[in-house]
């Protein structure tokens, strides 16, 4: 089953009770209708942790943040009101755990790991930011926690570096595809280089992290054999937030997990066969030998007598034979096909 996780990133705002109902709507039972499948909703929702002090510089901390998407003054103060504590990461880790959701973090900085002493997520995200920050990887491997790593900033040499520090530690790792425009444009979105991935790293997990609007991006890639989606999610799309308008809404979310299961469901076996559902189509639909003209009993039966009818349960145009050069043992009406028993 592909592993769907719901990024809720920063649409927060800052409050657990935004982050909890953003949850509740990933957690929502998915059903369709026309087949009355009740599918199975998202897997995981992903939270992000930040330490400032370990990632921006004073100066940057100081920066004026005049924008529409400001919570701050400056930069810093902006980033700052983003921020939950570890406590409350772990009030929502809880609520997700309740809603049999698995929890996943993304973890900035090292000192970041304290939240660890509170709860073990189920896995660790690597932003595509820090996948060269081979000291955080380090740090994050050592803990065996299975990996995430999104490769939206890096290249193979980045991803070969990072797989050299984390696998010395652990092989639980999946790769995501991932390019870091908000959002991405479709001509840059390049779904194929999942399978690139899966082709050179075939011993990883291969996903897709995705910025793209809609869902056809995500559905596209689990057609291409993505195991993992990430999508960002929210509220409203409306909502203050840099990454609002990007994000799925709960409609959305629930389009897109609807898609994606149906798609798993869909994809079958790598064979070419009749399958069992269409017998009763095929009797009706398709055509088999039929009679132009009114034949009489005895006659022999020409190819110039025979046209293609439905229903479909007569002889094929591909075994004409064994009708040819026979007599009817019975009148044939013109326009009514011609089985086997009315020949000999």
């Amino acid at each position: 089953m592909i592993y769907i996780i719901g990024e809720i990133g920063q649409n927060h705002n800052g409050s657990v009770d935004i982050a909890k109902l953003i949850i509740d709507a990933a957690a929502r039972p998915v059903h369709e209708g026309l087949f009355n499948l009740d599918l199975k909703p998202m897997n995981a929702v992903k939270m992000t942790k930040r330490d400032l002090a370990s990632e921006l510089s004073a100066s940057m901390m100081a920066k004026p943040y005049d924008s529409a998407h400001s919570f701050g003054k400056t930069y810093g103060e902006h980033r700052e009101f983003l921020e939950l504590s570890n406590e409350e990461h772990y009030e929502c880790y809880l609520y997700a755990k309740s809603l049999k959701l698995d929890f996943v973090e993304t973890l900035c900085a090292i000192d970041c790991l304290s939240m660890l002493k509170l709860f073990r997520p189920d896995k660790l995200k690597v932003a595509s930011r820090d996948l060269t920050n081979l000291p955080l990887l380090e740090a994050l491997a050592e803990t065996k926690i299975p990996m995430i790593l999104s490769t939206g900033m890096g290249g193979l040499r980045e991803i070969n570096n990072a797989l050299d520090v984390i696998t010395k530690h652990h092989k639980d790792v999946a790769i995501l595809h991932c390019v870091s425009q908000y959002p991405t444009e479709p001509r840059n979105t390049n779904l194929l280089s999942i399978s690139y991935l899966k082709k050179h790293f075939a011993e990883f997990e291969i996903g897709y992290s995705d910025h793209t609007i809609g869902i056809s991006a995500p559905i596209a890639a689990a057609a291409l054999g993505a195991s993992i989606i990430e999508k960002h999610i929210t509220l409203d799309r409306r909502m203050k937030g840099t990454d609002q308008a990007g994000s799925l809404g709960p409609d959305g979310m629930n389009k897109m997990v609807r898609d994606i299961r149906i798609l798993e469901l869909s994809m079958g076996v790598e064979d070419i066969f009749i399958d069992p559902s269409v017998a009763g189509s095929k009797v009706k639909l398709e055509r088999s030998i039929a009679s132009k003209r009114d034949i009489a009993k005895g006659e022999t039966i020409q190819e110039s007598d025979l046209h293609m009818l439905s229903p479909g349960d007569g002889v094929s145009w591909a075994d004409r034979n064994t009708l040819i050069g026979k007599q009817a043992v019975q009148d044939i009406p013109a326009n009514e096909i011609i089985y086997n028993r009315l020949v000999s």
